[in-house]
């Protein structure tokens, strides 16, 4: 009879902790799960589902105004915040099913409570105070918004946690940060009505991220109206009423209805009992792991935003079944983090992979630039002034497409599909020789048959 209660138990019901879960179920080895909140972890709960629920709501405002350029009239634009919450926890509960369900589904065993490492091997469940042995262990905990405990009102903000359950719209909101979590939130609180101020120390939003998206972005967003300050934070936040008082770094003041915090994201690693195995934990709380997810207690594993690797839940899953592989199916696989496409819901949103134009040209010797900005089609008759862009980053010696840089209506689905031509390194050459799909934005990639300029030695040529 085996020592151990389970072969695996995993902390957390996210994305991660629940592949790795289910998967190494299937394989008819003993697996628990515990998580103390709700099964799907920020992606599923507070995070990519829900937000991209509330960026569709947000669109159509503008969708409504659109319209009546190609001839519809819209008589009724009311929006009612309560339905869209409604509606969107009803989605939510029904992912956290599934969720569950695809671990028990498995013959993994589910703990709805905290627990936390109470030595090498062992595992207390902290609301019946039970404790398991189990052969590995896996950190799958996750992140949290950052707090910023320094910041004077700090407790009166909210992060994005809060922002998908806010009883009401907010007329007016300030949004500190410039990442993605703080433009994606600022377009959707604009889109759905409420006055947007975005303050950000950074001299441009995205930093990151090729300055060209940045820099276009950043026009799209004021001509919607948003209030966009760089180079500037904020000081303190004070309240007086139901009125948030927010102070800034050049000395001017605002007055809002609602203060979000958006500066980044921390490791849940807090009391979580690491230290009682021996597990090391980096700066910011992070885990330090090896290329095959162990940490340098090699039967503790960790998978997800919780390792500081790369804050994306596909990437997590990836993580987690390279995981199985190794640990469960003695075949060794470590997780690709190179070449990751990636998407910011912006309004317009981003699509985007591999090098920026600034990576690019710190690496190689000669970078060419292939930009195109334009209006598309489907604002000819709507009469809207957005612009879409187009980028290729290429490599001057072998042609290599280093890097694609797309804003526009359906820039994820297009960095989605390009990702794996990218991946398999694709030329510049490719994209001359397909034929283009007419008439789309997307093929613009397919017909910038000459660079828009040349980068020699880091010197631009034109």
């Amino acid at each position: 009879m085996s020592k151990y209660d389970f072969d695996l138990f995993v902390i957390g019901g996210g994305s991660g902790g629940v592949r790795a879960a289910r998967f190494t179920g299937a394989l008819g080895c003993k697996v628990a799960i515990a998580e103390e909140y709700r099964f799907g972890g920020t992606c599923v709960i507070r995070g990519c589902v829900p937000k991209k629920l509330l960026v569709y709501a947000s669109h159509f405002h503008e969708s409504f105004q659109d319209a009546a350029g190609f001839g519809w009239k819209i008589d009724s634009t009311v929006f009612d915040w309560p339905s869209l919450i409604a509606a969107k926890d009803k989605e939510i509960a029904r992912l956290e099913a599934a969720y569950r369900n695809g671990v028990e589904s498995n013959g993994g065993t589910v703990f709805a409570e905290r627990a936390e490492i109470a030595g090498p091997h062992e595992i207390r469940l902290m609301r019946s105070g039970k404790v398991v042995i189990a052969r590995r262990i896996l950190i799958a905990t996750g992140g949290a918004p950052a707090r910023m405990p320094e910041l004077s009102g700090h407790e009166l903000c909210i992060t994005s946690n809060e922002a998908f359950q806010l009883p009401e719209l907010p007329a007016s909101i300030v949004i500190y940060g410039g990442a993605y979590i703080a433009v994606e939130f600022a377009g959707i609180f604009a889109g759905l009505g409420s006055k947007v101020t975005l303050v950000y120390r950074g001299r441009q939003i995205l930093r990151g991220f090729d300055d060209d998206l940045g820099a276009e972005l950043t026009k799209a967003m004021r001509a919607k109206g948003i209030d966009i300050r760089t180079e500037t934070t904020i000081e303190s936040v004070a309240a007086t009423g139901s009125v948030k008082r927010v102070k800034l770094s050049n000395g001017s003041e605002i007055e809002a209805a609602a203060v979000m915090l958006a500066t980044g994201r921390n490791a849940n690693t807090g009391a979580l009992g690491l230290e009682s195995a021996g597990v090391e934990i980096a700066m910011g709380g992070h885990v330090p792991v090896d290329g095959y997810s162990r940490t340098n207690v090699p039967h503790i594993l960790a998978v997800g935003d919780v390792t500081a690797r790369m804050a994306l839940t596909p990437v997590a899953i990836h993580e987690a079944m390279c995981l199985v592989e190794t640990e469960f199916k003695d075949n060794p696989m470590s997780p690709d983090h190179e070449l990751v496409a990636t998407a910011v819901f912006s309004q317009p949103e981003i699509g985007t992979i591999g090098m920026s134009e600034a990576e690019a040209v710190a690496k190689y010797a000669s970078v060419h630039v292939f930009r195109a900005l334009f209006r598309p089609m489907k604002h000819t008759l709507s009469g809207r002034d957005e612009m879409m862009l187009m980028k290729l980053v290429v490599d001057g010696r072998s042609d290599r497409v280093l890097g694609v840089h797309i804003m526009g209506d359906g820039a994820a689905e297009i960095a989605q599909s390009l990702a794996v031509a990218i991946k398999m390194g694709a030329r510049k050459s490719d994209f001359d020789r397909t034929m283009a799909v007419h008439p789309t934005a997307a093929e613009e990639l397919v017909t910038m048959y000459q660079p828009s300029y040349r980068l020699e030695n880091g010197k631009r040529v034109d």
